[in-house]
């Protein structure tokens, strides 16, 4: 069996920088093959599409429609849809998959979280944390920031970055020891082809979440 996810996708709703909704991606990654998708979008302190002045509980559910078009979408045209969101700290991201809508909700305090307290209070509810595309470079970027310590893995392969950024990326993993994953940064309904292949379905995020702290063999798509 294979079971293709796709773990870095962002949709309109939630992402300033998307082209497509959360029901459009899930109808084109469903086309291309996937059958599962994280639905991953810029949170507060990125590029985030919600009004940063709305009262939290509103901000935190107007981030999470494109999750909850997605998953609209991929129950009706059988496409698995987990949620996870993209946190920016100076230009360095990390995904995060685990804690639901309700946990962003009950912690407004998590926009002044340094990469250490992000880290924790994810893990301590079940949660991964991947550093994304560690060594993007952009010229609206003041640099590289690397956090080992603070993470359980590196997206080693990112569809969106050059070659050469990519191996440098798994260079970085090799070197400390950390997990590698890839995704795809897909932002619209182009056909991309990235993420992991697995052996095995995956019926919760904590499946995921399992097999990427496991090991579990994998492939990772360049």
């Amino acid at each position: 069996m294979r079971y293709w996810v796709e773990t870095h996708l962002h949709t309109k709703e939630g992402s300033a920088c998307a082209s497509a909704s959360g029901a459009e991606q899930a109808r084109a990654r469903k086309a291309e093959g996937y059958d599962c998708i994280f639905v991953t979008d810029h949170f507060y302190r990125g590029n985030t599409r919600p009004d940063r002045n709305l009262p939290w509980e509103e901000y935190v559910r107007e981030f999470c429609r494109g999750y909850r078009e997605a998953k609209a979408e991929g129950d009706r045209i059988g496409l698995q849809v987990f949620f996870g969101w993209e946190d920016n700290f100076h230009g360095a991201e990390f995904l995060c998959y685990g804690p639901d809508e309700a946990w962003l909700a009950a912690h407004p305090e998590m926009i002044r979280w340094t990469p250490e307290e992000l880290y924790r209070e994810v893990k301590q509810a079940g949660g991964l944390v991947i550093q994304a595309h560690p060594f993007r470079q952009r010229p609206y970027l003041m640099g590289i920031g690397l956090y080992p310590q603070y993470c359980d893995g590196v997206e080693a392969y990112n569809l969106g970055q050059p070659a050469e950024q990519n191996e440098r990326a798994v260079w970085y993993a090799k070197e400390f020891g950390l997990r590698m994953t890839a995704g795809s940064d897909v932002h619209g309904v182009e056909n991309v082809g990235g993420g992991m292949v697995f052996a095995r379905p995956f019926s919760t995020v904590q499946d995921y979440i399992s097999a990427v702290l496991s090991g579990e063999t994998c492939e990772l798509r360049k």
